[in-house]
Order: C-alpha cells, then structure tokens, then sequence
C-alpha cells in the first residue's frame, strides 16, 4: 500500500484526526517526534507528528477533515 502525507500537527490533535478517520474506515499511520508525546508540545515544528493516509483514499480523508471544521 502506499502512503500519502495528509497533514502535520500537534501530536495530540494528530490522534484525534486519526480517530476521526478511522471511524470512517480510513487507515492513518502516524509519525511523530518523542518529544511531542513525551511533553505534548510544538515548538517551530519540533514534536509535530506527520499523518499519513492511503494514496488511494487522501482526496476522501482531506473533505472530510474539511467538512469537520
């Protein structure tokens, strides 16, 4: 399967759009930088966490973010 990058957040928001997504039936893998796990905090991008979804469902998984705002 190959992976697209959908977005980057703060690592804690990054698991709730994974949440989010997986109630859809969206796979989401996560990458995130200990630091953000281990404090919960961004700082000019360090401990951000990257989310990546199937290339295949992106334009789904970026309407429905889009429609959750």
């Amino acid at each position: 399967m190959e992976w697209s990058l959908l977005t980057k957040e703060e690592f804690f928001k990054a698991q709730i759009i994974k949440g989010r997504l997986e109630s859809e039936g969206i796979p989401v893998k996560i990458e995130a930088e200990s630091i953000g796990r281990m404090y919960g905090i961004t700082l000019n991008g360090l401990g951000g966490a990257k989310i990546f979804v199937p290339s295949d469902l992106k334009e789904k998984a970026e309407k429905l973010l889009e429609d959750s705002k």
